[in-house]
């Protein structure tokens, strides 16, 4: 696995390399014949999405290549050796897609023929700036569903003219000729290199290409259908908001399947996001209370594996704060290598869960949402006048639940009542920082102050919550007739942490009130 940063320019089949000497020591040309195959589902569900699945011959990285789009010009690189079967996708690859296959079967859709002459920019021996230059032919294959898939992915093909698109339309086929030139950093210290190659190639007389890989360019496979909403309005602001937490959500996806760090906490974050503002957001788009319920559901799986993750983490932290005489009995153990088993298992049912039918439910009423959303009167109205009142009301909100709680006489009670208060701030700032690109600054603020009420309680939170899960520890500890003195040491520093919130929390109410006064 790996991160590819480059640059794509367009070039002319005439164009000339020019001379890079100066920026780095340089190495090369060196010539490559690349022959690769690409998979997707019939109707393209991958290309659609910037993601791309090929296995390749020729150069020295043979082998299938996965790349998950993160960034504009930043991809996620996952490979697999070679295997001897062009028609069966490696299951651990396929495993990766299937938050854009979603059951639909994989088939080679297309296959790319390069003769690449690579420079290399380096420094000694250190490799900085790869310059690739592609003579391209692109075959096109008809898309028919996969029993039916042509041996070793090959169709009859036409022979194509020596540049441009040449078409047999009884076999379905396109074929396409062009020159490409990219430059990919292969040192990320290097960024400013890598500028410095683009301004020269430029120069020169390439232009920075408009599409995002090669086969986006033989293909050209339309993005996901977006909801035409009125410029300016309170439905493009949502919607916009909408459609990036969704990308979010469906990012994370190879990530969390994977057991890659914050992984599900990205994912899950997608999911309270996106949920907080359907609640948020409910007089513009309007009767999502079904996709509502869908999206805890999906949090809720992944929270368990979350929730474990965090607690090991803390648990480790305080582990290492304490003397090593005052560490007494396995309780390293059963902190750390028995969480993590129990962490491991929840990632078996969060795999399983994702693989099913209601995930992929869920995913496609998403992409509904984005395409066709049910909006309400309040979508037409102008974002500043309609969304600056919602982000008022999701303050209100917090306000009502503190004064709910504060009202409660009994304590124990009222701590159950001000994790209200601390679901409420959040649900608060997740709606000031997704009208933040609309409202501008002082959304931004109010995100701020809308996070610090939910940090404090939170640290206090998840103070008394770790005593809790010590004190069963240290319960199943004694039973099984270890020592518990260490045990008793950890649940007096969360108590300590927790108390300390709890203490602070008056003093970071009155600022934060005072401060959203001035803003709303």
């Amino acid at each position: 696995m790996g991160i590819e940063i480059e640059d794509k320019f367009d070039v002319p089949q005439d164009y000339v390399i020019p001379d890079l000497s100066g920026l780095a020591d340089v190495a090369g040309p060196k010539s490559y014949q690349l022959v690769a195959l690409y998979y997707d589902t019939p109707d393209l569900r991958l290309a659609a999405r910037g993601v791309t699945l090929r296995r390749r011959r020729g150069g020295d990285d043979p082998g299938w290549h996965l790349k998950l789009p993160k960034a504009k010009g930043v991809r996620q690189e996952i490979t697999h050796p070679l295997t001897r079967s062009t028609k069966i996708v490696p299951p651990e690859l396929a495993e990766l897609v299937r938050a854009y296959t979603r059951g639909a079967d994989l088939q080679v859709v297309a296959e790319l023929d390069t003769r690449r002459t690579v420079t290399v920019l380096q420094d000694g021996e250190t490799k900085l700036v790869e310059i690739a230059d592609d003579r391209v032919k692109g075959t096109v294959y008809a898309r028919e569903p996969a029993e039916n898939e042509p041996a070793n992915g090959k169709s009859a093909i036409a022979e194509p003219a020596e540049e441009g698109p040449a078409k047999n339309e009884d076999a379905g086929v396109k074929v396409v000729r062009w020159r490409e030139v990219e430059a990919e950093l292969l040192d990320d210290t290097k960024l400013a290199l890598l500028a410095k190659v683009g301004k020269r190639l430029r120069k020169a007389g390439a232009t920075p290409s408009e599409a995002t890989s090669k086969l986006a360019k033989l293909l050209e496979p339309t993005p996901p259908a977006r909801a035409h909403t009125v410029p300016g309005s309170a439905g493009e602001t949502v919607v916009d908001y909408l459609a990036s937490q969704v990308a979010a959500l469906l990012s994370q996806d190879p990530r969390v399947r994977r057991a890659e760090d914050d992984a599900v906490h990205q994912m899950r974050v997608a999911c309270r996001r996106l949920r907080s503002a359907l609640k948020a957001f409910k007089t513009v788009v309007v009767d999502t209370g079904q996709l509502q319920e869908e999206l805890q559901w999906l949090g809720n799986v992944l929270g368990e594996a979350r929730d474990l993750e965090v607690t090991r983490a803390r648990f480790a932290k305080l582990l290492a704060r304490v003397a090593p005489e005052l560490i007494i009995g396995p309780i390293h153990t059963r902190l750390g290598s028995d969480l993590l088993k129990r962490e491991e298992e929840s990632y078996v049912r969060i795999k399983e869960a994702l693989s099913g039918d209601r995930y992929y439910a869920l995913l496609n009423a998403l992409d509904e949402l984005v395409a066709e959303p049910n909006l309400g009167k309040a979508a037409a109205k102008p974002a500043q006048e309609r969304l600056s009142a919602i982000a008022a009301a999701g303050w209100n909100r917090v306000t009502r639940a503190y004064d709910f709680a504060q009202a409660i006489e009994d304590l124990e009670r009222r701590e159950i009542a001000m994790h209200d208060v601390r679901k409420a701030a959040k649900r608060a700032r997740y709606t000031a920082e997704a009208l933040q690109p609309t409202l501008g600054r002082d959304m931004a603020k109010l995100a701020k102050l809308a996070e610090d009420i939910q940090e404090v309680l939170g640290t206090h939170q998840d103070g008394v919550v770790a005593q809790e899960t010590l004190a069963k520890e240290a319960e199943s500890a004694r039973q099984a007739g270890e020592d518990t003195f260490t045990y008793g040491l950890l649940v007096g520093i969360e108590r300590n942490i927790a108390d300390r919130a709890h203490a602070d929390f008056p003093r970071v109410w009155a600022e934060t009130v005072k401060a959203v006064g001035k803003l709303l």
